[in-house]
């Protein structure tokens, strides 16, 4: 009888033993490693459910794409084509995000153009980002477009063919690039609205927000970034890594946040200035690029970048200017902060950040869409504005906070671990003493 007790007790042992072990492997748990060390940093993470594709060097034989998400590649050089169908009613984003290795040489000038045109060759929409004057590798996005309206260039449903173009420097690392591509297809209007943007403002930006800072940790991409409302969110950065966060705007509403780099532990006596330290990159719902912004960094000093957005109106769509044009959506609109890898040099460690958020502006009525524009992604809802009152991402807000619960009782799901494998053999032991 004795020793059946034990065999049971030990089983039990080993079951929990093995839901610990289940727990750790959580995709949260990946917040403990990042404290390993500056060449352990984490890789982007892709969308979940995202399709493998790969484009074509002639238009001709682009693989055909739908709304979604895909990877792909690009090396150095080459034009990748992909084909699209459009009806004749609803607006098209497609965005890529190229992601060079963190660390990976690149010039300031290398980078990504995305094109959308039609089969007789018309430009339908196009951008270009590169990484800047410091040239240190980071993910960077944009995206191309359809849009409808009167007069407007590639109106007739069909197909047309979306391109993603890589520039890079002779001196630069010739290491294919992972890619990233989103087809967002935006539901037309019941009724045409006026194709004139709103006057520009000149906003007053607020005073900080009070309270003591909340600790959040930024994701490695789009995918994965921590959702962010009014108030003040510390998180830290080591050289060479990015981290996005994402805030919910609505129709009538804009941003203003103050991203404050603080001082940081040095191995020099004398800190040296380390220009084009930091980028703070700003993009709309649709992975838009807004606006990018260097910051120049002393580790004994703070600095600090302010950024700020339009007001969320759907006209601003037809202003050519780019900090206006790009504020078209109600949705989820992303900062990504990176930290040069050039910062080892003169940073023992992370730098602290406190980004100080403030949304002005109560949320008026859509434009009126002819379809559902929350399930299409232009939208705020109800569970995006608690899961940025919450400081979670998306997957995290659909597992009630678990992940991050785990991800900052990573030191404690260890211990924890310990104390399950020492339980299971002590009891082993005594088993074998009684028997």
């Amino acid at each position: 009888m004795v020793k059946g007790r034990t065999g049971r007790t030990v089983r039990s042992g080993l079951a929990a033993t093995a839901a610990l072990c289940a727990v750790a492997a959580l995709p949260g748990t990946a917040v403990a490693a990042r404290a390993a060390g500056p060449d352990d940093l984490p890789a982007y993470e892709t969308a979940p459910g995202a399709r493998p594709v790969e484009g074509r060097e002639s238009s001709a034989h682009g693989p055909a794409i739908e709304p979604g998400v895909y990877t792909d590649d690009i090396g150095p050089g080459e034009r990748r084509y992909y084909s699209v169908t459009l009806d004749d009613t609803s607006n098209a984003w497609i965005s890529a995000v190229a992601l060079p290795e963190p660390g990976s040489r690149v010039n300031g000038m290398d980078g990504i153009k995305v094109v959308l045109e039609a089969t007789d060759g018309t430009n339908c929409g196009d951008a270009d980002v590169s990484f800047g004057g410091d040239g240190s590798a980071r993910p960077i996005a944009d995206h191309a477009w359809r849009m409808i309206r009167e007069d407007g260039y590639c109106q007739k449903r069909g197909v047309y063919h979306f391109s993603v173009e890589r520039e890079s420097a002779g001196t630069s690392d010739p290491t294919r690039w992972p890619l990233e591509i989103r087809f967002m297809r935006e539901p037309g209007l019941r009724k045409p609205v006026p194709d004139t943007p709103p006057a520009a403002e000149t906003p007053v930006p607020p005073g900080p927000p009070p309270g003591e800072a909340r600790p959040i940790e930024g994701g490695t991409g789009f995918n994965d970034a921590p959702g962010m409302d009014e108030g003040n969110w510390s998180d830290r950065l080591r050289p060479g890594e990015t981290r996005f966060y994402k805030v919910p705007l609505d129709w009538g509403q804009q941003l203003f946040t103050e991203v404050e780099f603080g001082t940081a532990r040095t191995g020099e006596d004398d800190a040296p200035y380390v220009s084009g330290a930091f980028r703070v990159d700003f993009y709309n719902t649709a992975r838009g690029r807004i606006s990018t912004h260097g910051v120049g960094y002393q580790a004994d000093k703070p600095a600090a970048h302010s950024l700020q957005s339009r007001r969320v109106a759907f006209a601003n769509r037809f202003d050519g200017a780019t900090e206006l044009g790009r504020t078209r959506f109600s949705g989820w609109y992303y900062i990504a902060v990176h930290a040069s890898a050039g910062l080892a040099e003169s940073v023992d460690g992370a730098v602290p950040v406190v980004l100080r958020t403030t949304v002005e502006g109560t949320p008026g009525p859509g434009p009126g869409y002819d379809g559902n524009a929350a399930e299409a992604g232009f939208a705020v809802t109800e569970d995006d504005r608690e899961a940025a009152a919450r400081g979670l991402s998306q997957a995290e807000a659909g597992n009630g906070g678990t992940l991050r619960l785990v991800g900052w009782a990573g030191i404690g799901t260890g211990t924890a671990l310990l104390v399950g494998l020492g339980l299971w053999t002590l009891l082993a032991r005594r088993s074998a003493a009684r028997g």
